[in-house]
């Protein structure tokens, strides 16, 4: 009986070593990230820069970013779930460790702004529109503390990027992203593209705490 238990035990160890890397949650090295963003700088760390193609809108603010959403958007750029044929090349390089070590560097840098506990009021369209989309639900007070590690902080980020990021999940289908795709649709049914211009700038002029 023993001798069965011992082999069993070897046995799921083996299981264990041999699981996927992705499988086991990597720790990223933020120290190792800062080496490793020379491709990133070359667009994210210019202030205002915008990016060309396919359209045209400021690339977004990183630091201060969550971790696991940076490393989330970076597969998704890898397996082409998300479209921009530059962001796609970049993340084609990176290893599951380089994508750990940047979204923990980014993650590490951002503004320090403490974010207060009740947001600021905006004007009525603006608040009928984020409580029509449900937005804090998602990505929390302030739109900066997310509900879950793979939505992003939006408070801060530029309009135009959110603008773009809203109409673009109107070409996503029910099988990628379920809660984007209805909060969009719910926007664009109700409001049309006015409704996505004046959400982009209440959150764009919302409290930074990105950089």
């Amino acid at each position: 009986m023993n001798g069965t238990i011992r082999t069993l035990s070897a046995f799921a160890l083996v299981c264990a070593a041999s699981l996927p890397l992705q499988a086991q949650e990597l720790k990223g090295d933020a120290f190792a990230g800062s080496q490793k963003n020379a491709l990133c700088i070359g667009c994210h760390g210019i202030q205002g820069f915008h990016t060309a193609f396919p359209e045209t809108y400021q690339v977004p603010k990183l630091s201060g970013q969550g971790a696991k959403y940076i490393s989330t958007a970076l597969h998704a750029y890898k397996s082409g779930q998300r479209k921009h044929p530059s962001m796609r090349t970049m993340a084609n390089s990176l290893s599951e460790q380089d994508m750990a070590d940047l979204a923990a560097y980014y993650a590490s840098t951002g503004s320090g702004t403490t974010v207060a506990a009740t947001p600021q009021p905006g004007s009525a369209a603006a608040e009928a529109l984020v409580t029509k989309g449900g937005c804090p639900a998602c990505h929390g007070v302030n739109f900066s503390k997310p509900v879950d590690p793979n939505y992003p902080k939006i408070a801060g980020q530029h309009g135009d990027y959110l603008y773009m990021a809203l109409t673009n999940m109107m070409a996503f289908t029910p099988n990628d992203v379920v809660p984007l795709t209805a909060r969009a649709k719910i926007f664009m049914g109700i409001q049309g593209l006015s409704g996505f211009v004046i959400l982009a700038l209440v959150i764009g002029r919302s409290v930074n705490i990105l950089a």
